[in-house]
């Protein structure tokens, strides 16, 4: 009887979480301008006008050029940092480690308030490129993470061998520690990439006046009407946010069981 009604309310819980989603993509195919049941018709009518909308595209351009860049990033410095948490033994690495990983232990929004205070104090103003580092502060925990696990399960003695025949320590990181670690950089830096692309509570601290993202964008268009297109934005969203950490997750399986045979 314990066992038949906890499994009835973890459906309940799925059912009030999915739910929504499922909705409002069923509504971005709603032939009718109007969101309601029973849909009148099945249309990519709004799907066609998202793609019309240049304020849209121009969200999404920068979405995508400030998710490529803080992925870039976030992946450079969070192989560089596991690197020296895992392979040196550096003075106070447990409490580096910590100040890395404390972003996440932060709630996001008292992390943007910090930042933007901080900002102020400096007498900087917003900027694109604040917000950038503002993303990449936020995402870069998540690559160590994953970076890190990749790292500790790979045999020092792969390296130790590439030195003692003659490598250098830079050939031997881009020809043996590289390949070996990429699944985990390419899924950190899917990670970051998704993250940051879906952000929308510390961008709208960070972000500078005229600079909108497709989170943002959401935001904006909700103040004034519920139209449409946001439904297809949102699926456009959904899809994307779900779709690229599957396909990550995917690769990168794949590519460590390349590389484990």
């Amino acid at each position: 009887m314990g066992w038949s009604l906890i499994r009835v309310y973890t459906v309940l819980v799925y059912l009030f979480m999915f739910l929504p989603v499922a909705v409002v993509v069923l509504l971005s195919f709603n032939a009718s301008q109007f969101g309601s049941f029973p849909m009148t018709g099945l249309s990519f009518r709004w799907f066609v006008e998202l793609a019309q909308n240049e304020a849209i595209l121009r969200a999404f351009r920068t979405s995508i050029l400030l998710g490529a860049l803080t992925a870039v990033i976030s992946t450079t410095l969070g192989v560089l940092a596991s690197l020296a948490l895992v392979r040196y033994n550096i003075a106070g690495r447990n409490l580096i480690s910590t100040l890395l990983i404390a972003p996440i232990l932060v709630p996001e929004v008292v992390l943007a308030v910090a930042l933007l205070l901080f900002l102020n104090f400096l007498s900087i103003n917003k900027s694109f490129f604040l917000l950038l580092m503002g993303h990449v502060i936020f995402t870069l925990p998540f690559v160590i993470l994953v970076v890190q696990a990749r790292l500790v399960g790979i045999r020092r003695d792969y390296e130790e061998a590439a030195l003692s025949l003659g490598a250098s320590p830079v050939q031997t990181f881009f020809q043996i520690t590289l390949p070996l670690l990429s699944p985990a950089v390419f899924a950190g830096m899917l990670f970051a990439f998704t993250i940051s692309f879906d952000d929308i509570t510390g961008t709208l601290f960070w972000k500078p006046g005229g600079v909108e993202t497709v989170p943002t964008q959401i935001f904006a268009m909700l103040r004034n009407s519920i139209s449409p297109e946001i439904n297809a934005l949102g699926t456009v969203m959904i899809f994307l946010t779900v779709g690229l950490p599957l396909l990550g997750l995917a690769i990168a399986r794949r590519m460590a069981m390349q590389r484990g045979g």
